[in-house]
C-alpha cells in the first residue's frame, strides 16, 4: 500500500523523474548502456561456448554451457527484434 506522501505527489509528467524515486536523476544521469549490454551479451555467449574445450569429461557441464549460451543468444535476438520494431509503437 502506498503512503500518503507518495499519493500526494501524483504524476509530475511523462518525461520528468522524481529524484525521490530515482536518486541518480539528481546528478544528471538517468539511462542505460544498450550497446555495451549487447556487446557484453555476445561476448558472454561466445566465452561460454569456448569453455566447452576444457578438462571436464562429463556431458553435464557441456549441456549447461550450451544451454546458457543458447539462452543468451535467444535473449539477444529478441532484443534485436524489439529494437528493429520499436519505431512502430
Amino acid at each position: 500500500m502506498a503512503s500518503k506522501a507518495v499519493e500526494k505527489r501524483g504524476r509530475v509528467g511523462v518525461d520528468t523523474v522524481d529524484p525521490r524515486d530515482e536518486p541518480s536523476a539528481e546528478w544528471g544521469w538517468h539511462g542505460s548502456f544498450p550497446k555495451a549490454t549487447r556487446v557484453a551479451g555476445w561476448l558472454s555467449a561466445i566465452i561460454l561456448l569456448v569453455m566447452l574445450y576444457g578438462n571436464h569429461h562429463g556431458w553435464t557441464e557441456n549441456l549447461w554451457l550450451i544451454g546458457l549460451s543458447l539462452l543468451l543468444v535467444f535473449g539477444l535476438v529478441l532484443d534485436i527484434r524489439k529494437q528493429r520494431t520499436a519505431w512502430r509503437k
